[in-house]
């Protein structure tokens, strides 16, 4: 089991640079992504005071290209969906089961620049998890 903590600086001046935590388990990812505290020094903290079960959920990978993989959402709540979607794709893409936290808060989410925030997140989890793939290959 590998844990890594990455600070994800924000690409954009009025939106929160982020926090990703990943455990890499055999043949899968707990993955808890959310906003940062502070600086990049500041990250663990910023892990250590996160909320694993505020939009949580758990993907796996389809059978088939086409398809879409069988997933289900541990917590979630009224203000905060977007785990689910994102757990899938990330699941789809990398051909493993994906355990997701998203922890975001409702604030963020409403902003006229929510979508973007959460756009940022994902892109930061794939480039994350295709540097730790390949250096698995090296």
């Amino acid at each position: 089991m590998l844990v890594t903590t990455k600070y994800l600086e924000s690409q954009n001046a009025s939106l929160p640079s982020l926090v990703l935590q990943v455990t890499q388990l055999v043949d899968s990812y707990m993955l808890w992504i959310g906003v940062s505290e502070g600086s990049p020094d500041d990250a663990q903290i910023t892990v250590m005071r996160g909320r694993l079960s505020k939009d949580w959920a758990c993907a796996m990978p389809p059978k088939a290209p086409s398809l879409v993989g069988p997933a289900t959402s541990f917590f979630r709540s009224s203000t905060s969906d977007v785990a689910l979607s994102m757990a899938q794709r990330l699941a789809k893409r990398f051909k493993k089961q994906m355990f997701l936290s998203v922890d975001v808060p409702h604030s963020f989410l409403s902003m006229g620049n929510g979508q973007e925030l959460l756009l940022e997140a994902e892109r930061g989890i794939v480039v994350t998890l295709k540097e730790m793939e390949g250096a698995q290959t090296k």
